[in-house]
């Protein structure tokens, strides 16, 4: 059974070093960590393209990559200073901040929504009215998809512990058992996560509203002390990373990029058809919904309903005194315009 905890011990021990060729190997490369909130190396494909196509060692770096578990244990991370960059979503970003954690997202991952709720696919249910009192299953109990539910019901009216109730599943096998036990009759779920479910048995649709489309998800992450005490290793990592996000956009490099994938996580790249399906899907998440701001761009308007979502679900307190120091673009804009040399 394919799930985020599956590959976690695997994906954790596998130090990026080892799979780079003998020649970057024998550069006087920087060590850095890079922490994602699942193993699947799919969902975090451009760290690994680049780390297989020699565009962190490029630019000097080394990375390891660990994967923990959710968004807010990679802020965790990134805030104790146990890795420079991560993948968290933009709801545990901002509730982070309102604690006076200065995280800053710098790339848009994934610039389309990669979230969606499901029900069973014969299930009874046919959109988010019809989880008033129900439950929703989550895969961790901080993650992102947590906020993206909470944001989604409460554009119906609708709050945590009073209409609906959330309890946290993990995914893959536990996932399809509260199915089956019916402890939960929805699944708050990263495309990933469905893609999984549908491949081993357990039919899903997907029952969010097309608005919430627009909301993206987890992103590069890393902290403000370290855009502010060493840029040069986030311009390096933003070039390095925007190389290997327009490589694997690129179709005639279909191949090589499933075979870094495969390197990155060998179970995952050992049911090939599905490793392609999956890819394809995360992939897609990924374009900009403004391609003429290029890849990684973040919509200001956007942020601003992520935190009023957030405010609305009891998540903070109060809108944060500065929403925009929360993200940025430059290093977006740094990383396109190596991408297109």
């Amino acid at each position: 059974m394919t799930t985020r905890r599956t590959f976690t011990k695997l994906l954790a021990a596998i130090p990026v070093a080892g799979l780079l060729s003998t020649g970057a190997m024998a550069q006087n490369l920087r060590d850095i960590t890079f922490v994602q909130p699942s193993p699947s190396a799919i969902n975090s494909f451009p760290v690994f393209v680049a780390i297989g196509e020699g565009f962190f060692a490029d630019e000097g770096l080394n990375v390891t990559v660990e994967a923990i578990n959710g968004s807010g244990a990679v802020i965790q991370a990134l805030s104790a200073g146990q890795a420079q960059f991560g993948r968290p979503g933009p709801g545990p970003i901002i509730a982070a901040r309102s604690r006076g954690v200065e995280v800053v997202h710098i790339y848009n991952v994934a610039a389309r929504s990669n979230f969606g709720i499901a029900v069973q696919e014969g299930s009874d249910i046919q959109d988010i009215e019809g989880l008033r009192g129900k439950v929703i299953g989550t895969g961790t109990a901080d993650g992102a998809e947590v906020g993206f539910a909470r944001n989604v019901m409460s554009s119906a009216g609708m709050t945590a512990g009073t209409d609906f109730e959330f309890l946290t599943v993990g995914d893959g096998g536990p996932a399809t058992a509260a199915f089956l036990n019916d402890e939960i009759v929805a699944y708050s779920a990263s495309t990933a996560d469905t893609a999984i479910l549908n491949q081993r048995g357990m039919a899903v649709r997907d029952i969010t509203p097309a608005e919430f489309g627009r909301f993206f998800g987890n992103g590069i992450a890393t902290m403000a002390d370290t855009i502010a005490n060493d840029r040069e290793l986030v311009e390096a990592w933003s070039r390095a990373f925007a190389k290997g996000h327009a490589f694997a956009l690129d179709d005639a490099n279909r191949e090589a990029v499933l075979k870094h994938l495969a390197d990155g996580n060998p179970q995952e790249g050992e049911d090939k058809e599905f490793q392609s399906a999956l890819f394809d899907a995360v992939r897609s998440k990924t374009i900009s919904t403004s391609p003429e701001n290029g890849l990684g761009w973040y919509p200001a308007e956007v942020w601003a309903e992520w935190q009023d979502a957030l405010v609305t679900g009891g998540e903070i307190a109060a809108p944060l005194d500065d929403l925009s120091a929360a993200w940025t673009n430059e290093f977006a804009a740094i990383g396109n315009a190596a991408a297109s040399e």
